[in-house]
């Protein structure tokens, strides 16, 4: 069903995932269940997300085999620093019910604290000891990239950041090419309503004979981004995976381009936490 992106440590993860923000604990387990069943391999949480044992019940219960599906869970503010950071993996990797996790992550710098570089270092002990299988941040700006790799020589696998077509971050996607960092994006129809009623998406839907979320997702691949749309309807989870039979030409792929507003509709990573 998808593409797959290779992580500058040769790990391959899917390009579309599926997430769990704000799906409820209750929801949770049914949502996973659908995604795996119409063929997604890549699942999103968070300690914050309060549904990592959910997830787990879900890949448990589906039958696809551990090595098939790639996981993500990320390290919540309250837990940063060395030791409390790996003291928080422990107790996600238990709720998940697994051995060993594809990817963590640095849910967000939380630079008020002053802590990431030591949560950093954590992460990678436990890719050094095989815990998991790539590391990377979350939320995090050129400025704390930076300073996690010179202080530690280790470069993150991966950075997930709020990447819509209002907001497209050009100048972090630049850098992360730079340094061989994968971006994700998060909330990449930007909470969908607004964006996915503009005339340039739905214009583009129409030609296709394709949704607007589909557009906008189909834009995410082309742009080398990995992707992780979240639904709880049935049929929309299969309609967001629906994205490899397409492609966008170049004067689409531009009129999106021109949509940037530097619009965030989640916190700003400078300043949150």
């Amino acid at each position: 069903m998808t593409r797959s992106t290779t992580l500058n440590t040769g790990v391959t993860m899917p390009q579309l995932g599926f997430g769990v923000f704000q799906v409820s604990t209750e929801d949770t387990h049914a949502a996973v269940t659908e995604a795996l069943e119409v063929g997604y391999r890549s699942i999103d949480t968070a300690a914050a997300y309060g549904n990592e044992e959910p997830v787990g019940r879900a890949l448990a219960d589906s039958g696809v085999p551990r090595d098939e599906v790639f996981v993500t869970t990320k390290l919540w503010n309250s837990d940063q620093g060395y030791d409390e950071a790996l003291r928080a993996f422990d107790t996600s990797i238990a709720k998940l019910g697994l051995d060993q996790l594809d990817l963590y992550l640095i849910h967000w710098p939380a630079p008020g604290q002053d802590r990431y570089v030591d949560s950093w270092r954590a992460l990678g002990k436990l890719r050094a000891d095989g815990r998991v299988r790539a590391i990377g941040v979350s939320n995090f700006q050129p400025a704390h990239l930076e300073r996690v790799i010179d202080a530690t020589g280790e470069v993150p696998a991966l950075n997930q950041v709020e990447l819509h077509p209002w907001l497209q971050q050009g100048e972090l996607r630049a850098f992360h090419r730079a340094h061989g960092i994968a971006t994700e994006a998060w909330s990449p129809l930007a909470q969908g309503g607004d964006l996915l009623a503009d005339p340039a998406i739905t214009s583009i839907a129409d030609k296709h004979g394709r949704t607007p979320a589909q557009v906008v997702l189909r834009w995410h691949v082309q742009l080398d981004n990995v992707v992780i749309p979240k639904s709880v309807t049935p049929s929309r989870i299969a309609e967001n995976a629906r994205i490899f039979d397409f492609a966008l030409d170049q004067e689409e792929l531009d009129l999106i381009a021109g949509l940037d507003r530097g619009l965030r509709t989640g916190p700003d990573p400078d300043t949150f936490g």
